[in-house]
């Protein structure tokens, strides 16, 4: 296996200043070492990364972008509307999560393990799958320097146990309420109420304290969430929607939110649960400083926006809008970190979570005979 630190030293020597990306726990060794460095911009979703680092090198520094491969879609307009159709040369490096077999992934990682390296290819992007060993590193570090040459752009692939971890320590938290309470005290307002959680510790989390037919856990399609409940929203007025989203999530496609802005159906309440974090990638940080997320809410055009820090602010806030009309925002800051909660798929898979979920909402449904 690769260490972290010789993965970083590789890349300084051959001149790479500036570096962004989202996270990916096969990567989590590299992240945390490059964190520490002012070079290093964490970004909120892969196409912004890589038109950073694009902007980087129109500045005359090399750049390279770090990302999982279920965020290739994110990176496909910039790498080849932006990246290539310019000439700017990049070395990527994305990992391959579901792959090279499915089965030994999340569900989610499905499609993308498998069609990861035939999207590369058909779109002209050379690449090449590090193994693990300091040798396949600087051999594939040599080919991206090639392509560099001819401005053209170069991925590294990142299979599972290629890179090592590193440990980097840990920041004091200033908040009171740690994931698990946070969401206990939230589900004690959501009974009746079509829930949407996003992707990784938060739906897990919720799988655990409180599953429900009327849960729909949405594993990967991370910032989708609020489009989930948006649509909901809007097309079954009588019912109440809730979304539990996090930050990381929630920044990573603002535009869902400043749509509920303007659409502003009264039946929806947009929840984030905001730790500074992605804890299912590692605990990589999302931002430098805090969002002000009810000012952000008011300023989309929700008719609410709140902020908690306790379990009691919680139950206050939730109960105060359970009879307003909506959208409303609340924002719950919480640590990073917790215990380790149940996956989903250890009791439904994904196409039950969907079925399940279409029949709770079926039968709610006044204009069916």
């Amino acid at each position: 296996m690769i260490s972290a630190e010789f993965f970083c030293a590789e890349l300084d020597r051959h001149g790479y200043g500036f570096f962004s990306g989202v996270p990916c726990s096969f990567l989590k060794g590299p992240f945390a070492l490059l964190e520490q460095r002012g070079s290093y911009v964490p970004a909120p979703n892969e196409g912004i990364a890589l038109s950073m680092a694009a902007g980087s090198e129109l500045s005359g520094v090399k750049s390279a972008v770090l990302a999982q491969n279920s965020g290739l879609g994110n990176l496909l307009d910039p790498l080849t509307s932006l990246s290539m159709a310019y000439e700017i040369p990049l070395l990527l490096f994305v990992s391959l999560r579901g792959w090279p077999n499915a089965e030994d992934d999340e569900p989610h990682h499905a499609a993308m393990g498998a069609a990861t390296i035939g999207v590369l290819e058909s779109v002209g992007v050379a690449h090449g799958i590090l193994k693990p060993t300091e040798q396949s590193l600087t051999a594939l570090l040599a080919r991206a320097e090639e392509e560099r040459a001819h401005q053209r752009q170069f991925v590294i692939l990142v299979p599972a146990k290629t890179v090592g971890t590193c440990d980097v320590p840990a920041k004091p938290s200033e908040a009171l309420l740690d994931r698990r309470t946070a969401v206990t005290a939230l589900a004690r307002h959501l009974d009746g109420a079509l829930v949407y959680s996003t992707t990784g510790m938060i739906s897990r989390e919720l799988f655990g304290v409180r599953d429900s037919g009327r849960n729909f856990y949405m594993q990967g399609s991370m910032g989708h969430a609020i489009g989930l409940g948006l649509g909901t929203a809007l097309n079954r007025p009588d019912e109440r929607v809730a979304v539990i989203d996090g930050d990381g999530a929630a920044v990573m496609h603002l535009g869902g939110l400043a749509l509920v802005g303007e659409r502003r159906p009264e039946n929806l309440t947009h929840i984030v649960l905001d730790n500074g974090s992605y804890d299912s990638t590692g605990g990589q940080r999302t931002r430098g400083s805090s969002m002000r997320w009810a000012d952000l809410a008011l300023a989309a055009g929700y008719r609410t926006g709140e902020t908690c820090r306790t379990e009691a602010e919680i139950d206050d806030h939730m109960a105060k809008v359970a009879d307003l009309p909506g959208p409303h925002l609340i924002a719950v800051f919480i640590a990073k970190g917790g215990a380790t909660p149940p996956r989903v798929t250890s009791a439904h898979t994904n196409a039950e979570v969907t079925a399940r979920f279409k029949g709770e909402v079926a039968l709610s449904r006044k204009d069916l005979p």
